[in-house]
């Protein structure tokens, strides 16, 4: 059977991490008091992963274009097809435009703050509602990967259990040898 190349593999699974860490750390932040430590260090996680995941959103493009994309044995139909490179573009533009939005609002907000335990340069003069509005739109749009991880989830197991093909066993990671 043919698989995704293993760079592109090892992507995907880290995304998927990086996903997890980035939702828990703004879901979670409430539980930390405003201005303390562990506040701070939530918030510099989940700028830091979703950078992350910005940057290997874009690797992902390259190496998909390097790459030929396997074929799902059996073919499915055609607007299943479809369906899987819609849901796939909405995807790849969400966590690519959800940390673009969220890195601007910071930047142009004007105040401290940290990424990859770095102090990150800000906006002078700072434009504050332009900030605003970036980050109205990053937390309307966050709520989104909700719904589209669950999608893919589901289909990747619909088609693994009850269609039986193998488009979940295509991104799997390689069994090692012993």
């Amino acid at each position: 059977m043919k698989k995704y190349a293993p760079s592109q593999i090892t992507l995907h699974w880290l995304v998927v991490i990086l996903l997890i860490v980035t939702y828990a750390t703004i879901e979670l932040r409430g539980f930390a008091e405003r201005g303390s430590l562990l506040r701070s260090a939530m918030m510099a996680t989940h700028f830091s992963c979703g950078t992350t995941i910005l940057l290997l959103m874009l690797a992902r493009i390259f190496l998909r274009y390097r790459h030929a994309t396997p074929p799902i044995a059996p073919l499915p139909p055609l607007w299943q097809r479809g369906l899987a490179h819609l849901l796939h573009i909405i995807i790849y533009l969400l966590f690519i435009s959800l940390p673009i939005l969220g890195l601007s609002s910071r930047y142009l907000r004007g105040n401290d703050w940290v990424m990859f335990g770095l102090s990150m340069p800000v906006a002078s003069p700072p434009n504050r509602e332009l900030a605003s509005q970036l980050i109205d739109l990053h937390e309307t749009l966050a709520p989104l990967g909700y719904y589209l991880i669950a999608l893919h989830s589901i289909a990747a197991l619909f088609h693994h259990y009850l269609l039986k093909d193998n488009t979940l066993l295509r991104m799997m990671p390689v069994k090692r040898q012993k």
